[in-house]
């Protein structure tokens, strides 16, 4: 099964389609206020390197890296399809924008998550993630968690 991660932009047919599905799976875990994740527009006008992956062809997931010049890159938008899950390859696509950030010069990755996204804070931990503060805008929110690794 070849995997293919390929920069893609947030607003083309399969752009919307996942980011609609990760929205339909994250939205009502939390709050209005407890949801940090960008829209399409917002995506594409934050500068957000957007990456779509694919089994075979078939749209599986998604992740992005907005880099806050070479201080940090926080990761946005990540989500793979249930039915791809356990297949490693959220993994794949943590190491593809961490290539884009190292590549940028950027040698810090960032990142919120909800604390109900067990499988992602599991994996966050498994790839170097260490829980921090609030960085950036984000305030202390009880539904959020804060991670960081060096790249």
């Amino acid at each position: 099964m070849p995997v293919t991660i390929t920069a893609e932009s947030p607003d083309t047919l399969d752009g919307r389609q996942i980011i609609e599905e990760l929205d339909d799976e994250i939205g009502p875990m939390y709050p209005r206020e407890s949801q940090h994740g960008y829209s399409i527009e917002q995506l594409i006008s934050e500068h957000v390197a957007f990456f779509v992956i694919r089994v075979d062809g078939q749209l599986a997931g998604c992740g992005g890296v907005q880099l806050y010049g070479n201080e940090y890159g926080e990761l946005k938008r990540m989500y793979v399809r249930p039915a791809f899950r356990g297949m490693g390859l959220a993994r794949s696509l943590i190491d593809r924008l961490t290539e884009h950030a190292r590549a940028e010069g950027v040698t810090t990755l960032r990142l919120e998550t909800g604390i109900h996204q067990y499988a992602a804070i599991h994996l966050y931990s498994r790839m170097g993630f260490v829980e921090i503060p609030p960085f950036g805008s984000y305030q202390v929110d009880p539904l959020s968690v804060f991670y960081q690794r060096r790249t």
